[in-house]
């Protein structure tokens, strides 16, 4: 379920999420457990104060001002990777303040998730947030109870972990527990979904999708693998699949970057770039 943004806003989160994504591949999972928690506040802080959400994404005030507004408020809450993050959010162009907010939810999501991405625990978490949102889905009255905004918080938070009956995983836990505190209107089996979509999504950062025209040695992947990880500076599994129109090389795509190295690719740019030359068909 994708996040619908319009195009400044999408821009915005991306750029903040190549920072965050580069954070989580060069810190440990309890500094990431931290950035989670601090961002979730800043969230909680966002949600009840709109005033200070609309200052924050305002973009007819100076980003020194905004940043500096946000420096002021929170320095003395946050550690410092945490206070970069958010200044680097309030200084981008947001095309509604509302999208400020999200945003901050989606990097709080994604740094949480970052810590089962360091303990391996990342398919189990996208399993498990997926089958609850199946549960609720046929509980419609437990749906309710748990986003019930008449509830106080704690009290949702407290029904969440009887349900859950510590057989989650800390993240899974984690991340339901914080939607259940500040739902925003959702229903839970909803954003159970969009919590495990969000998983699946870290998860394949990790994984190289390769096109191959034959199968590869172990010494091939074994290499592959190397380089690739070394490359983005995290570990790299392989899923491969045989296509034979590549005549020769590898096409690899890791998230949304594609590294096209087969001879079709060569073959297609040089038609691109020489308009004039007359190529065979792939």
């Amino acid at each position: 379920m994708a996040l619908m943004l319009a195009a400044a806003s999408r821009d915005a989160l991306a750029e903040a999420g190549a920072s965050l994504d580069r954070y989580v591949d060069n810190t440990s999972g309890a500094d990431l457990e931290r950035l989670g928690d601090e961002l979730f506040t800043v969230m909680h802080l966002l949600v009840a104060e709109p005033g200070l959400r609309r200052a924050l994404a305002d973009p007819s005030v100076a980003v020194s001002s905004r940043t500096g507004l946000a420096e002021r408020l929170l320095d003395d809450r946050l550690s410092r990777p945490t206070l970069d993050i958010v200044a680097e959010v309030v200084s981008a162009r947001w095309s509604r303040s509302p999208d400020l907010l999200e945003a901050i939810e989606v990097l709080a999501r994604r740094a949480t998730l970052g810590v089962a991405e360091k303990d391996g625990s990342l398919d189990e978490v996208e399993d498990q947030l997926f089958r609850f949102g199946r549960i609720l889905d046929r509980e419609p009255e437990l749906n309710s109870l748990l986003t019930d905004s008449a509830t106080p918080a704690a009290k949702r938070s407290e029904l969440l972990r009887g349900v859950l009956g510590g057989k989650v995983s800390p993240v899974t836990e984690a991340l339901l527990t914080r939607t259940v505190q500040t739902p925003r209107g959702r229903s839970l089996d909803l954003a159970a979904e969009e919590l495990s979509e969000l998983a699946a999504a870290r998860r394949d950062r990790y994984v190289a999708h390769v096109l191959a025209p034959v199968g590869l040695s172990p010494d091939q992947e074994q290499r592959l693998v190397s380089s690739l990880s070394q490359l983005y500076s995290r570990p790299i599994s392989l899923q491969i699949e045989l296509d034979e129109h590549l005549l020769g090389g590898l096409v690899v795509r890791v998230g949304d970057e594609v590294i096209d190295g087969s001879v079709a690719g060569k073959l297609a740019a040089a038609r691109r770039h020489l308009p004039g030359c007359a190529l065979p068909p792939t």
